[in-house]
């Protein structure tokens, strides 16, 4: 089962952050958001200011694709989290 929140959060705290910038989410950001996952379970995603009206759209996306769950949003940073096999 997936830790509660508050540990999330912490975690969080000293994980790997991505950057999304003006490329948005393309296969190579895909690809590496697994990897860090894979590693580290739990990773940070910043977005730019000028995609962060898509935010939404790109952290479904971003779920979808890495079977990621969504811990939590604030401001233009997400944070995602994946239980290792």
């Amino acid at each position: 089962m997936i830790q509660n929140k508050k540990e999330l959060m912490n975690r969080a705290l000293s994980a790997m952050t991505i950057n999304i910038g003006k490329a948005a989410v393309n296969d190579n950001v895909i690809e590496e958001i697994k990897r860090q996952l894979k590693d580290n379970e739990i990773v940070r995603l910043k977005f730019a200011k000028n995609i962060a009206k898509n935010k939404d759209d790109y952290i479904n996306d971003i779920t979808l694709k890495t079977r990621a769950k969504l811990v939590d949003v604030r401001g233009n940073v997400a944070i995602i989290y994946k239980k290792k096999p």
